[in-house]
């Protein structure tokens, strides 16, 4: 079964190969999703997340406390995507995948589009770290995030900084999410302006005006967990680069999956172009 899975992210990689770019998306002020901004995960035990993290070449960007401990945690991928690290701090709490923040260039001429198309959106507001938000939830029950990013968030102000020289990749693709209800899954993300095709086995979305995003959603089925998709250059010298940091990868030709402490899935693709 993972071999075949292989195969399929692999035939993924080899018909995109040829729009793929290493740099994350050119903002533009539009009211439509432009990008991810970031994917959130719940993960056991922080700090050997951030450490696992690190040895991929990725630097904390800044973090949130309340009651004198950490809440979450930023890591920088490149000045405009970034993965969000909770800890669990309740068993109840389901490790793994939590959601995906999409950058969209104007959130409140973009919140009025979904709530005619009958989605839901909550209303816009300023979150934490200073950007904009809103959020729907998807048919699968899972948040769905936007954000605008503003002037002065802790974002912006990091622009430039904790930008790691030894990043494993420069950029999030995208990622794979299994999803139970295809139909549901194409009519939900028609909705937020994505472009979805048939795989055959699933969804595949893409968005006009940027070929740097990919998001396969594959249909559930037991034991299929949820991807993050990163671009390289080269992927055997990405495989010798994380055993030199003293992780397993496990090269497939153009592929090479690494996971981290919790069993999460990190895939690299081969694309010829990333820096």
């Amino acid at each position: 079964m993972k071999r075949i899975r292989w195969i399929s992210i692999l035939a993924f990689v080899v018909l995109n190969a040829s729009v793929l770019c290493s740099s994350a998306q050119a903002p533009q002020p539009t009211g439509q999703i432009m990008g991810i901004a970031h994917v959130a995960y719940r993960v056991k035990n922080l700090e050997q997340e951030l450490a696992f993290l690190a040895k991929l070449g990725y630097e904390e960007s800044f973090a949130s406390t309340a009651n004198g401990k950490t809440t979450e945690v930023f890591v920088k991928i490149n000045d405009r995507q970034f993965l969000e690290i909770y800890p669990q701090t309740d068993p109840s709490q389901q490790l793994g995948w939590m959601h995906v923040c999409y950058e969209v260039g104007d959130l409140d001429a973009f919140v009025p589009v979904l709530n005619a198309r009958g989605e839901k959106p909550t209303p816009v507001k300023k979150a934490g770290a200073g950007n904009l938000l809103s959020v729907v939830i998807d048919p699968d029950g899972r948040v769905t995030e936007f954000t605008q990013y503003m002037p002065g968030s802790r974002h912006t102000l990091d622009k430039g900084q904790h930008l790691g020289p030894n990043r494993i990749s420069t950029e999030l693709l995208g990622f794979e999410l299994p999803v139970t209800d295809l139909k549901a899954a194409r009519r939900f993300y028609t909705d937020l302006g994505f472009d979805v095709d048939d795989t055959g086995s699933g969804l595949r979305l893409s968005l006009s005006g940027n070929d740097d995003l990919r998001i396969e959603l594959p249909q559930y089925r037991p034991g299929l967990k949820v991807q993050s998709l990163f671009p390289v250059a080269d992927a055997r010298k990405a495989a010798e680069q994380l055993q030199a940091a003293g992780l397993s990868a496990n090269l497939q030709k153009k592929l090479v999956f690494v996971q981290d402490p919790d069993g999460n899935s990190f895939v690299l693709l081969e694309t010829g172009t990333a820096q």
